[in-house]
């Protein structure tokens, strides 16, 4: 099958549990499962056909609850029933046909990555955080080096702006630490300076044992726009930037205060939270997000795959089903849809806009 803008061709249930989909090809990464062909004696070995595939395996349609181990199996499954609005292992779209050619013209763009990400996603559910960022870490320079990217980033340009001041604010309050991201001209763009200062930050608060609350947050109008595109492919051949992100992990830092501070771990977002920022924040023990925030991760459509633990954090909070939807649309969800989902822990509109928390 080839990936264009027209309705992608669909395989029946039956089709799946007999074996009969081609193998995974780099033109050719995605199967469209049509869950109306569901037939409970075919649920068993198509779920197990699934779990041995490395195709992006997506299931259109609602299937009903009987079909909960296919489900479980499938890459993620798209449909528009009222009935199966709170089964995060599916996306609820108001128009289904109109989200399948969107979601083919999406992973279309970029088949490697798409397939890469369907298969270390599928990997996350066994890995400890630490391999989840190594194996992600490894992905993620793979793709650095392959024709995808190289194709967004001969088309990018970005245009660095002169820095001023420190790009993360400090501040302790008794035994409350408070950092902030602040870089608010660039929407607290993570950039080399800025993962490096927050490193530091981090490291106080894991050290400090006196400290017994961390709350990150961002000055400006957004929390975090993401990974700074102008450092984008500038820096080091793909194999030093594996040691670098290995060496320098926020995103561990962030996960290791919140298993010893649980919800006084805390990330306060507002407005763009996006990238590496989403990525970041979902690592907190709770997260409260101003009523207008956007949240989105748009490293696909670089050829890329989120790559500071994104694929670690996002589907610990929402499955690696919605998860995978988020990566491979790259679409906008709003704060309540972000609250629906379990992505964030509180919806609020009295914080955020750049009004930051003492």
């Amino acid at each position: 099958m080839t990936l264009n803008a027209m309705q992608p061709e669909r395989n029946s249930v039956e089709e799946l549990a007999l074996g009969l989909l081609a193998p995974i090809s780099a033109g050719d990464v995605v199967s469209w499962i049509d869950l109306s062909t569901v037939e409970d004696g075919w649920v068993p070995a198509a779920a197990d056909a699934a779990r041995a595939s490395h195709r992006v395996l997506i299931g259109v349609g609602w299937p009903g609850r009987d079909a909960g181990e296919l489900l479980d199996a499938l890459s993620l499954t798209v449909h528009s029933d009222e009935r199966g609005l709170q089964d995060r292992r599916t996306v609820y779209v108001a128009d289904l046909e109109e989200a399948v050619r969107e979601l083919n013209v999406a992973i279309g763009r970029a088949p490697i990555a798409a397939a890469t990400t369907g298969q270390l996603l599928r990997v996350g559910r066994s890995t400890t955080v630490h391999d989840g960022l190594v194996v992600e870490s490894f992905a993620y320079s793979t793709l650095q080096g392959g024709p995808e990217y190289a194709r967004w980033l001969k088309s990018a340009d970005y245009r660095s702006k002169p820095e001023k001041g420190e790009p993360v604010d400090v501040c302790r309050t008794d035994d409350r630490l408070f950092i902030t991201l602040d870089r608010p001209d660039r929407h607290n763009a993570l950039n080399a300076a800025m993962r490096d200062a927050l490193v530091n930050a981090l490291t106080v608060a894991w050290v400090d044992s006196t400290i017994t609350s961390v709350t990150l947050q961002g000055r400006g109008a957004s929390f975090s726009s993401g990974g700074d595109l102008t450092e984008f492919g500038s820096a080091t051949d793909p194999a030093s930037a594996h040691l670098i992100r290995t060496q320098h992990r926020p995103a561990e830092q962030i996960s290791e205060l919140a298993t010893r501070l649980g919800d006084r771990c805390l990330a306060v977002v507002h407005g763009a939270v996006m990238g590496a920022g989403l990525e970041l924040a979902a690592f907190a023990g709770r997260i409260i997000a101003h009523s207008e925030s956007r949240f989105m991760l748009p490293e696909l459509s670089m050829g890329l795959l989120p790559g500071a633990g994104g694929t670690v954090s996002v589907p610990r909070r929402i499955g690696r089903w919605r998860a995978a939807w988020m990566i491979f649309s790259g679409e906008i969800i709003d704060a309540e849809t972000a609250f629906e989902w379990g992505l964030v822990d509180a919806v609020t509109s009295e914080s955020g806009s750049g009004q930051l928390v003492q």
